[in-house]
């Protein structure tokens, strides 16, 4: 009777030892590609810069995360509170004051509303090649149903914009 539980205990220990060894070893991988893929998205947001270098931020808007320097801008990491929780985006400005680039990295925001500006060319694309400040309703059109989310996005742009 003893052996008959011996068995699948050992066997379901070994299992656990060969997946935490396997976890451990792959989780060196995960992070370089995570890193990888945050350089490609930067590239990508601020075209003609190659590399990046992390710039401390110590001034006094709340919205703004983190500063990423390249040749020809500033990849700018913002935070603004939405409708269901905060927007978390990257947004490229060329040394100008030009947005160059911007992407939603993370929203928590109504499905079929809010949540559409993951999606949503046509809105965020109103956002590119503007320098000043954007305004809901005067110069960028809301998300249809998502007012809360689209002046959380304008305001992580100008936000941007301001510190460059």
């Amino acid at each position: 009777m003893k052996k008959s539980i011996l068995i699948p205990v050992a066997s379901v220990l070994l299992s656990a030892l060969v997946l935490f060894g396997a976890s451990h070893a792959l989780s060196g991988i995960a992070i370089e590609n995570g890193r990888k893929e945050h350089l490609y998205m930067m590239q990508t947001l601020l075209p003609g810069s190659e590399s990046f270098t992390v710039e401390e931020y110590t001034g006094e808007d709340a919205n703004i995360r983190s500063v990423h320097k390249g040749e020809n801008g500033y990849v700018i990491e913002t935070v603004t509170a939405g409708y269901a929780g905060d927007i978390t985006m990257l947004v490229g400005v060329s040394n100008d004051g030009a947005v160059t680039g911007l992407v939603v990295r993370h929203l928590s925001e109504t499905y079929g509303l809010g949540a559409n500006a993951l999606t949503d060319t046509d809105f965020l694309a109103q956002f590119l090649n503007t320098s000043g400040e954007a305004a809901v309703g005067e110069t960028v059109d809301a998300l249809t149903g998502a007012t809360v989310t689209s002046k959380a996005i304008t305001r992580a742009v100008n936000s941007a914009v301001a510190y460059v």
